[in-house]
């Protein structure tokens, strides 16, 4: 089955929020979509938040991601933890962001941060860089320490990142060259098991740990896209090679949903990101020969 839409029901103030396709205690949302540092005009950048009960799990933190929280109808009060797939600016330009505003919102500690290092000394430097809003503000709006917010958890290998009684995350490394570690996670909640790729290319670390899924969420390359992507770039051949080696197109992504057995394949991460020439069948028409299963192109601020 194939599925390239987008549902959405309206609330609130004529706002848009991504419909709920069943009474799951678990809910994925693609924050964004679009691969690459540069902002995009048709999708966000890289993020995406699991919904247990009402606790939310963040995936990656890329530029935007607390206003894409509220479009989705998330407050950022409700983030318990962070996780970090790797340290490109796509996926981490908005962390100390996101905890400030957060923190302004209501957001209440701890909330606990995973990833590769230097996670601490980030999360050490985004008091500093904002000691003048944190000051100026505790001091006029009453609001709490900012320090003690975020518990940064390092981490350089695969296996147990977390477990607490709602869902245990599980990371494995990924090839994503030149940046390492660089992390895939499987979220195993009540109801559903989840797996977000990361960037990488194709990996058998990612394969064993999506085994027998139900969603694997896959970032995506189109090659015939590259040579167009990096026109202009003075280093275009670097950059060029770069892609091909640490990215995945979608016909591997259509196998490593095969050899994993997952249930549903949602494409993401979509590199280019901001090419409206292609399309959607353009998309999976390279996952169609070797994956059997449900498809999705994922769009900014879908519910799975």
């Amino acid at each position: 089955m194939l599925i390239a839409r987008r549902e959405f029901l309206r609330f609130g103030l004529g706002a848009l929020a991504p419909a709920l396709p069943s009474p799951l205690r678990s809910r994925l949302i693609l924050l964004g979509t679009g691969g690459g540092a540069s902002p995009k005009r048709l999708r966000s950048a890289p993020a995406q938040v699991i919904l247990v009960d009402d606790r939310a799990y963040l995936v990656d933190c890329g530029d935007g991601v607390a206003r894409q929280m509220v479009l989705a109808g998330v407050p950022v009060s409700r983030l318990r933890a962070i996780f970090i797939t790797h340290h490109h600016s796509d996926h981490n330009a908005d962390y100390g962001n996101l905890l400030v505003l957060g923190w302004s919102a209501g957001l209440k500690p701890p909330v606990d941060a995973y990833g590769p290092p230097p996670l601490a000394r980030m999360t050490s430097l985004v008091g500093e860089l904002n000691r003048f809003d944190i000051e100026t503000r505790t001091a006029d709006e009453g609001l709490p320490p900012f320090a003690g917010l975020v518990k940064p958890h390092e981490i350089s290998k695969g296996g147990l990142v977390m477990e607490d009684g709602r869902v245990k995350v599980t990371a494995a490394l990924v090839d994503h060259p030149p940046v390492r570690p660089a992390f895939a996670y499987r979220f195993d909640t009540p109801d559903r098991s989840i797996v977000i790729s990361g960037d990488t290319a194709p990996s058998p670390n990612l394969i064993a740990l999506a085994r027998g899924a139900d969603i694997l969420v896959h970032e995506v390359l189109y090659l015939p896209a590259i040579d167009r992507l990096v026109r202009g770039n003075p280093h275009s051949s670097r950059l060029r090679a770069h892609l091909l080696a640490s990215h995945t197109p979608p016909a591997e992504a259509g196998r490593i949903a095969a050899a994993a057995g997952v249930k549903k394949l949602v494409l993401s991460h979509f590199v280019p990101g901001d090419d409206p020439s292609i399309t959607d069948e353009m998309w999976l028409e390279g996952v169609r020969p070797y994956f059997k299963g449900e498809v999705v192109v994922g769009r900014d601020l879908m519910a799975l």
